[in-house]
């Protein structure tokens, strides 16, 4: 599993521009709604999270060393988890996750943003 970070954590990290958030929902669903800022590299369907992550990353994600944190819709969610430890195969240095997802940030009274 990988290291996890929690939504204070990541708010205060977003708010001093010190990490580099990845969506890993399904394009629309990331469309649609997603954490201010966020870049989407989809984990779903979960067969082709490693093929996603291997054509996205080095143009989403061009800096191995930056902080990263992936996450999904909650913690049952899977999609963040495959995303996350392909990174790390690619050579990814720093890959945390906020396994709570973006259903615990809205829960939060948190900000989205949007593709529309």
């Amino acid at each position: 599993m990988l290291p996890l970070i929690t939504r204070t954590e990541l708010l205060s990290r977003m708010e001093a521009g010190t990490v580099v958030v990845v969506d890993t929902m399904p394009v629309a669903y990331f469309e649609k709604e997603h954490l201010p800022e966020a870049r989407n590299i989809p984990g779903f369907p979960y067969e082709q999270a490693a093929e996603f992550t291997d054509q996205l990353a080095p143009t989403v994600l061009p800096d191995k060393t930056a902080a990263i944190v992936v996450y999904c819709a909650n913690t049952p969610c899977r999609n963040s988890e495959f995303v996350g430890r392909r990174l790390i195969e690619l050579g990814y240095k720093n890959v945390r996750k906020y396994r709570e997802g973006i259903e615990d940030w809205v829960a939060g009274g948190l900000p989205t943003g949007s593709s529309s």
